[in-house]
């Protein structure tokens, strides 16, 4: 078979629908800008500048597809009930935010938590990070799984599906364990409360993760099962291996210098050997697990941001089927 036409087939058969900036920033219609510049400058990372003209063009738009999204999904969950003959409790909207260390999913995690939050109804947002059900160093160090940290295997799968489905039956005061970036390490003792929220964002590398399905069939959840929407933020490898040594020089002029720092060694090191330290870095542990467990759940995503050398989002894939 012709191999041209055979890849212009591949492309007819894909799930999504793509738009540029400018077509995407149509779909705004009247949605109302709720954020000011002073709310986006609490909002942005280290090296993730976001502006208000991203959040009208790109933002906006998805905050309102959201809205239809939840809408829908509520009047499903309703609908069950009615033909189950059951009450239930509420059942919460969950959106999972995917892709690699570096390219901005804590960003868009906080800007999509303050713009659902100013939706009219005023619902009740929340956000985790699934850093918290890392397994703690003292266990990954037993295992010999430092360097396989922020890889699935690395995760406390079980303690993370379970917390899902307490989320999504309603239960009430749900804990999740919290992370230090500052220690490195999920802090012993130190929870985050999910109290019923109408919405809940959870951000991580591995969300869309799935596992081996085991050959009798039995039912096995993935993390994504959980979710109503899901979104994997994208951009190259040489951009996210410059954005990834970007942030890793910033934090040595600051996080770095505290003695408390679990990196404190890296800021007595100059910056040719930082520089050098952080490509290490990223090529044994960070671009293996890009290329061997996240990239590849890409696919599986609802929506696709992809962003440009700029950190801007140049354009969106919706998934149509």
């Amino acid at each position: 078979m012709n191999k041209t036409v055979s890849i212009s087939r591949d492309m007819d058969l894909s799930p999504y629908q793509v738009f540029s900036e400018k077509e995407w920033a149509r779909h705004r219609a009247d949605t109302p800008m709720t954020l000011t510049s002073s709310d986006l400058a609490k909002l942005h990372g280290l090296i993730d500048p976001i502006s208000i003209g991203e959040v009208e063009k790109i933002y906006l738009p998805l905050s309102r597809l959201l809205a239809y999204y939840a809408e829908a999904t509520v009047s499903l969950h309703e609908a069950t009930k009615k033909f189950l003959g059951t009450k239930g409790k509420k059942s919460p909207f969950i959106i999972g935010v995917a892709g690699s260390v570096s390219v901005g999913k804590s960003t868009t995690s906080r800007v999509l938590r303050a713009l659902l939050a100013r939706w009219p109804a005023s619902p009740k947002v929340d956000l985790v990070t699934t850093d918290g059900f890392l397994y703690p160093n003292a266990v990954l160090e037993a295992n010999q799984m430092m360097h396989k940290k922020g890889f699935p295997e690395s995760f406390d799968r079980p303690r993370l599906l379970k917390f899902l489905s307490d989320i999504k039956a309603g239960k009430r005061n749900v804990r999740a364990p919290l992370y230090s970036h500052f220690y490195y390490d999920v802090m012993p003792g130190h929870s985050v409360k999910v109290d019923n929220p109408d919405v809940l964002i959870v951000e991580g590398l591995n969300v869309l993760q799935t596992r081996e399905l085991p050959k009798d069939g039995r039912a096995v959840p993935f993390v994504s099962d959980f979710f109503d929407f899901s979104v994997y933020i994208d951009a190259s490898e040489e951009l996210l291996l410059s954005w990834y040594v970007e942030r890793f020089m910033r934090l040595r002029e600051t996080a770095f210098r505290d003695p408390g720092s679990y990196f404190h060694k890296y800021s007595h090191i100059d910056d040719e050997e930082a520089v050098e330290t952080a490509n290490r870095i990223w090529n044994e542990i960070n671009l293996v697990n890009l290329r061997d467990n996240i990239l590849p759940t890409r696919p599986r995503a609802d929506l696709i941001l992809k962003k440009d050398a700029s950190h801007r989002i140049s354009s969106v894939a919706l998934r149509k089927i």
